[in-house]
């Protein structure tokens, strides 16, 4: 396994911790996360607070690799996001696409479905 890929699967670790500190480190300063429903969010401190937000109301998460390949600078990582927001469990199929520089998350470009993650979250009907 080469750098990209062990960056990418530690990165994809990290998320179950949940401290947006951790995870804006794997980032270059000028690093690009593009959640697809969304602008995308560029800067260290801009993604801090992008991911501190994202975050807000998770009690835990725990993503499962699918498929993961790299060549070069790019990796791809399918994956399972499961996830806990409050009580409620939300179960996301994603890929996301890493465009990686020195070792670092340069570009993040993550493509799922939304209403997959907010279907859940809506109150009972």
């Amino acid at each position: 396994m080469d750098q990209n890929e062990q960056t990418i699967r530690d990165f994809i670790a990290a998320w179950s911790r949940l401290d947006p500190d951790e995870l804006t480190c794997f980032f270059t300063d000028d690093g690009t996360y593009y959640n697809m429903p969304t602008r995308p969010v560029t800067g260290r401190e801009n993604l801090r607070a992008f991911i501190a937000g994202f975050v807000r109301g998770w009690t835990s998460t725990q993503w499962d690799v699918l498929n993961l390949i790299s060549r070069g600078d790019v990796v791809i990582a399918e994956r399972l996001d499961r996830t806990m927001v409050g009580d409620t469990a939300v179960d996301l199929p994603c890929c996301g696409v890493f465009e990686m520089q020195d070792g670092k998350i340069k570009v993040w470009r993550d493509y799922f479905d939304l209403a997959t993650y907010t279907r859940p979250l809506q109150p009972a009907s």
